[in-house]
């Protein structure tokens, strides 16, 4: 389990995996050095298709869909459309990233959002005991098993990297 001391410096993530009880640890690393996803994972010590970078996307439909890629990896929107079972998919504009999900680009987390949105992640991830994704802020990752992550939200694997 991930210890805090203040309860204030939590993020809406950390609180959802402590509130259910699931073992997760949080990790910080310096956000002005490690820019980059790869960065990330270069600061922390990990494999980088271990690392998972979270997406928000907008279908034809209007509706949107969280996926989440190694950090080393690109969304193939073509994969994604299918995935979510939509005609089309696009990323959003950066500048909808904060009023949609209350999250800030280099810190959107899959828990956590100001609503639930269908998720999926890269189906690599069923390979790996633990996976790593943003904690909800700059400098927070959080590493937990792909089915902890799961019992806090409906994450899909599915075929999605390029």
């Amino acid at each position: 389990m991930s210890k805090h001391d203040k309860a204030q410096d939590k993020t809406n993530a950390m609180r959802m995996f402590d509130a259910a009880g699931l073992p997760h640890e949080v990790l910080f690393y310096d956000a002005e050095a490690a820019v980059s996803g790869a960065e990330v994972a270069a600061a922390l010590g990990q494999d980088p298709d271990q690392v998972f970078k979270t997406l928000v996307t907008v279908g034809k439909s209007g509706e949107h869909y969280v996926f989440m890629v190694p950090v080393e990896g690109e969304l193939n929107l073509k994969k994604a459309a299918s995935a979510a079972g939509e005609k089309s998919i696009a990323m959003i504009k950066s500048r909808e990233l904060l009023p949609l999900t209350g999250y800030i680009h280099g810190g959107c987390s899959p828990l956590g959002m100001k609503k639930v949105f269908p998720t999926f992640i890269d189906e690599t991830a069923i390979l790996f005991d633990t996976i790593m994704y943003s904690g909800g802020r700059r400098g927070c990752q959080i590493c937990s098993s792909l089915s902890d992550l799961q019992k806090l939200v409906d994450v899909q694997t599915a075929d999605i990297t390029a």
